[in-house]
């Protein structure tokens, strides 16, 4: 390949203040903004030594292609939003981590928007501004709590980009993905019946959150199955916290002293529940059996290591870009996609010592 000839007046590089155009680069290489213009969209026709010519001066002035604006000739953004909170969590942090591999995998870029609290009433405002940053479709990953989906009542979703919500009750005309975490709890209340425990009480997060209600259900529903109490005296309702598990674990001992299991509905929870059982002398997992939810990663090194249900919330970001890629391409094309999706994922439950009988 040939070197370009030393201009009089060079043009700054890259790393410096200015951004070269096009312009610019058909400057260096002599020929048309029209022909760097095919070569950077790799359009065939152009001769071997142009191609060459041109590629040379791109990577001499360290030319990227303008993004912003490609995108306003296309009516494209390639830009995904998420609104989501708690990212400082586990849970919320892995699912984000799935919305950002396969958004790369599939060419977009992300726009993200942090609500302070699940419920607060900022959602007005982020959607005007999601709206002005022409994103292609929104991934809304707030969990569902207390009645933080009423804006859906004001916003027709005709008049929105695509949107995929996460965890949240499946909703006619909606398309969502979340943890079926039913069935999570279910696995979980089933596995200590299964052990041979018959009085299995429960400490749940708060009962405004759509997955406390829904792991409360599956506790609720396997021990109905199994002809087992489910009476109020088993139950606690609390925070997400090690806090909670351990005022939980102290009130229903007190309140039902021969308990001989407990269903955790976080591996926070969890945390404090074992505590407490510790500092009260109950022996875990002989005299009383603890499985958690949510896998973290400490949970291994519990003592003894914690049997927990496994959310996959890396394959719920995944599955949610994936979701609202076919919404996107969908509208692009005027087609009408058959109904709305709605997508659980089943967990798995982890079995470690903290259940198991010796």
């Amino acid at each position: 390949m040939g070197t370009i000839p030393t201009q009089e007046k060079p043009l700054r590089r890259a790393n410096s203040s200015f951004h070269a155009t096009l312009k610019d680069v058909a400057k260096l290489a002599g020929v048309s903004t029209k022909t760097v213009s095919r070569v950077v969209n790799h359009q065939d026709e152009i001769r071997k030594a142009t191609r060459e010519r041109v590629q040379a001066a791109i990577e001499q002035l360290g030319y990227r292609p303008n993004v912003l604006a490609r995108s306003l000739i296309h009516q494209r953004s390639n830009t995904l939003a998420v609104v989501a909170w708690g990212i400082d969590y586990f849970g919320p942090s892995r699912t984000v981590v799935g919305i950002e591999q396969q958004a790369h995998e599939l060419g977009y870029s992300l726009f993200l928007s942090l609500m302070d609290q699940p419920d607060g009433g900022d959602s007005e405002k982020i959607l005007d501004t999601l709206i002005t940053h022409r994103v292609d479709g929104i991934i809304w990953a707030v969990p569902e709590v207390g009645d933080n989906r009423s804006w859906l009542k004001s916003n027709p979703l005709d008049r929105l980009p695509p949107i995929v919500f996460l965890s949240m009750e499946a909703r006619p005309g909606l398309a969502v993905v979340a943890v079926d975490n039913c069935c999570g709890a279910k696995q979980a209340t089933q596995h200590l019946i299964d052990q041979g425990r018959r009085k299995i009480g429960i400490i749940t997060g708060p009962l405004t959150w759509w997955e406390a209600r829904e792991r409360y259900t599956g506790w609720q529903a396997a021990l109905h199955q199994a002809g087992l109490p489910t009476s109020s005296s088993l139950v606690f309702e609390g925070e997400w916290t090690a806090a909670s598990g351990e005022q939980g674990m102290r009130i229903l001992l007190n309140q039902e002293p021969d308990i001989d299991a407990i269903f955790a509905s976080s591996d926070q929870i969890a945390l404090g529940a074992l505590g407490t059982a510790h500092r009260l002398g109950r022996r875990v997992p002989q005299d009383l059996a603890i499985v958690g939810y949510d896998n973290i990663p400490e949970s291994a090194c519990f003592w003894p290591p914690l049997t927990t249900v496994y959310q996959q919330l890396t394959d719920v970001g995944r599955v949610a870009v994936q979701t609202l890629h076919k919404m996107i391409e969908a509208n692009r094309q005027l087609k009408t996609l058959e109904e709305a999706t709605v997508t659980m994922i089943t967990p798995e439950l982890i079995v470690r010592e903290s259940s198991l009988r010796s």
